[in-house]
């Protein structure tokens, strides 16, 4: 069977939740779709309605009712896959939605693989790939902000500026090969250095923007990760239940109690804080443990945040010393726990050797804690991602797409300032020009479609 026979045959799935539930909806797409359900359907002839029209009726099989129904008609182009849709709205419940589900298949209706309709849209020209990421960001979307990130891209408002830049670059490739190939040509822009770096200039500058918004789109779409470290019991743990306001750690006396992490999520101005309880971080010859440390220094590399935790009545360690020097590097707060109780600790020295910003508090009286809601809201500048330009890059993939063709820019700028001869510059520019093409789909490998749609759910 050829490849377009493939993407054309008529395809189905559950496209609701599956489960209890006033109606479901079964979701049909591709050639003959309409006439084989029409086969199965008792009620008006459906192969002869109007597009985009509802129909009530029954779901029949070898003369068994098998669901009363609406049956919505959509006629391609003007479908979500530009292809003639069915949807059947069946009576909610998993024996009724999957018995529809299988009639369809016996009907020659084959099951839909996760995402194949979004796939369907994006090689039919319904969606670029931009958009078609965003479908999915917007189906997960867990905060409003993502919700209105997704809905920007899925408007294909980033989409335009990534084509703006390729066609400026298109621009200058094609009056490159007509100077070289077709000096004698008048009517072509003669091709200098100048203007050749006016354009990578300004490649430069749009590519740059975009990295730099992108990093409020990454925040919103992924979240900040913060990882909560420190010496066994200086209460973490506490720390963690008073901010996510609910018992999710074990809370003891006995120091190292937490041997695993423990993730909690709350929003914050809008965006998702995933939380990680991390093991105590101390020498140990307790083999489970010190899976754990070694499980909690991996989540301390990779968070977007650290809040160090340090006990007010306890001395500063060598343990603790360790944690500092570890995370100097790292974007971080520290968080002085237990007020309530009597001080040993030394803040004045303690201030001498970090190099964030310190917050006491205690989780007994539950003081300090907005304190620190505030600071990370100071640190990754939260109130003003609520009013941002949502017109911005998030996925890891087209971000490090992005970071690629920033990079051909610059090398093909730096040619040009050292005269390197135009005909080496252009292989530079034409692979930004791919990269930027990979992003929106204009240039694809067929592996990154089966990477990307196969994160889909099945009935999108």
């Amino acid at each position: 069977m050829k490849a377009s026979d493939i993407m054309n045959e008529p395809i189905c799935a559950i496209s609701t939740a599956l489960g209890v539930g006033a109606i479901a909806i079964i979701r049909i797409s591709g050639e003959n779709s309409i006439a084989k359900v029409a086969h199965l359907f008792d009620g008006v002839d459906l192969t002869k309605v109007k597009s985009h029209t509802i129909h009530y009726g029954h779901i029949i099989k070898d003369k068994e009712i098998i669901d009363e129904v609406l049956v919505t008609i959509m006629k391609a182009p003007k479908t979500y896959t530009m292809e003639d849709t069915v949807e059947i709205n069946t009576h909610g419940g998993i024996a009724t939605t999957r018995k529809v589900l299988e009639v369809l298949q016996e009907e020659g209706i084959r099951l839909a693989e996760p995402g194949e309709f979004t796939r369907r849209a994006f090689i039919n020209g319904r969606l670029d790939l931009t958009e078609a990421e965003a479908v999915a960001n917007l189906i997960n979307s867990e905060t409003e902000l993502e919700r209105k990130l997704a809905l920007t891209q899925i408007q294909g408002k980033l989409s335009q500026k990534i084509k703006k830049i390729r066609d400026n670059l298109i621009d200058l490739m094609a009056n490159i090969e007509v100077n070289i190939d077709f000096p004698e040509y008048e009517d072509a822009l003669v091709i200098t250095n100048e203007n050749i770096k006016s354009y990578l200039t300004s490649a430069q500058e749009e590519l740059t923007k975009l990295i730099e918004d992108a990093k409020v789109g990454k925040i919103i779409e992924q979240g900040i990760k913060v990882a909560l470290v420190g010496r066994p019991n200086v209460g973490k743990s506490s720390i963690l239940n008073a901010l996510l306001n609910q018992n999710k750690a074990i809370v003891t006396d006995i120091a190292g109690t937490t041997r695993d992490l423990v993730e909690g999520e709350v929003e914050l101005e809008g965006i998702r804080l995933k939380f990680i309880d991390t093991a105590g971080i101390r020498e140990t010859k307790d083999v489970v443990e010190k899976i754990g440390v070694d499980k909690s220094l991996e989540a301390l590399q990779s968070a977007d945040l650290v809040i160090h935790v340090l006990s007010n009545n306890e001395e500063l360690t060598k343990d603790d010393e360790e944690i500092i020097n570890t995370i100097k590097n790292k974007t971080s707060l520290t968080f002085i726990n237990k007020t309530d109780l009597s001080s040993k600790l030394n803040i004045d020295d303690l201030k001498e050797i970090i190099n964030n910003e310190l917050i006491l508090g205690n989780t007994t009286e539950v003081t300090g804690l907005d304190n620190l809601k505030k600071k990370i809201i100071e640190l990754f500048n939260l109130e003003n991602i609520k009013t941002s330009n949502l017109e911005i890059a998030s996925g890891t993939r087209v971000i490090n797409l992005i970071k690629e063709a920033l990079k051909s820019i610059k090398n093909a700028l730096k040619d040009s300032k050292e005269e390197v001869p135009v005909d080496m510059l252009a292989i530079d520019i034409k692979k930004a020009w791919t990269l930027l093409g990979e992003i929106t789909g204009e240039t694809y490998q067929d592996e990154l479609l089966d990477t990307l749609f196969s994160k889909f759910c099945l009935g999108k």
